[in-house]
């Protein structure tokens, strides 16, 4: 699974430091989040999916794999 938060907080024209401040976490754990080096909590991918106004399927992308 690959997250898309990077390109959804771009085009909400929102930073980085803004998400971390709105969800109480380090501006390191939503870099981290936004490289997909990790995954946030699936509760968090909610909140974030309510801050930035979009649903949630918009933020998480499933690889499939091909046949």
């Amino acid at each position: 699974m690959e997250n898309r938060i990077k390109v959804v907080l771009v085009d909400k024209k929102r930073t980085n430091k803004w998400l971390s401040e709105q969800l109480g976490c380090a501006p390191t754990t939503v870099s981290k989040w936004c490289t997909n080096v990790s995954q946030p909590p699936m509760e968090t991918f909610v909140k974030i999916a309510e801050l930035l106004e979009v649903d949630i399927n918009e933020l998480v992308r499933l690889e499939r794999k091909s046949q």
